[in-house]
């Protein structure tokens, strides 16, 4: 069983009202229900209409088709936010101009259906897992090489260049300009 329910034109801002929305998104309805009467978003008293609206409508849906209904066993199933019309208005301003001013609206759609839980298939018991093989031997790690002594101008703390000179083993005279 699935109902929806939809409100055009809410004077309220789709980007504001989406925050709400995406909080009760796939959540039992109880639930949601609860999540809006908390929040001190604005927004969630137009969406609380919408999601009650949509819980009536699968209830009629149950009442045509001559079909158990319980409001507890539905979930969110969908819930979007789309922008509206947007009013254009204009307000005076600084050295004779007008500022615009934007009044957004937005749609609200949400859809509700019958929480069906899924059943579980009876599980078989799995075939066991062969042996895995046996894991290689680890190599043992090379011994570090061992450093060589640096020349004499390096140790009595000559420049990097020195320095640099006294591990490749040459020497280096400094040029003039």
């Amino acid at each position: 069983m699935e109902a929806r329910a939809i409100q055009r034109t809410v004077r309220h801002s789709a980007r504001k009202m989406r925050l709400v929305v995406d909080l009760i998104r796939g959540r039992p309805v109880p639930e949601a229900y609860a999540i809006l009467r908390f929040s001190k978003k604005l927004a969630a008293k137009h969406i609380h209409k919408v999601l009650k609206s949509a819980v009536a409508n699968a209830q009629q849906a149950a009442q045509r088709q001559n079909a158990a209904f319980d409001a507890d066993g539905l979930r969110v199933k969908y819930a979007v936010v789309n922008e509206g019309p947007t009013l254009k208005r204009f307000t005076a301003a600084a050295m004779g101009r007008a500022t615009p001013i934007l009044k957004r609206t937005s749609h609200v759609e949400i859809h509700v259906e019958a929480a069906t839980p899924t059943p579980k298939a009876a599980a078989a018991p799995a075939p066991p897992a062969p042996p895995a093989p046996p894991a290689p031997a680890a190599k043992p790690p090379k011994p570090k090489a061992k450093a060589k002594e640096p020349a004499k101008a390096a140790a009595k703390g000559g420049t990097k260049q020195a320095k640099k000179a006294a591990k490749a083993g040459t020497t280096r005279r400094k040029e003039g300009k």
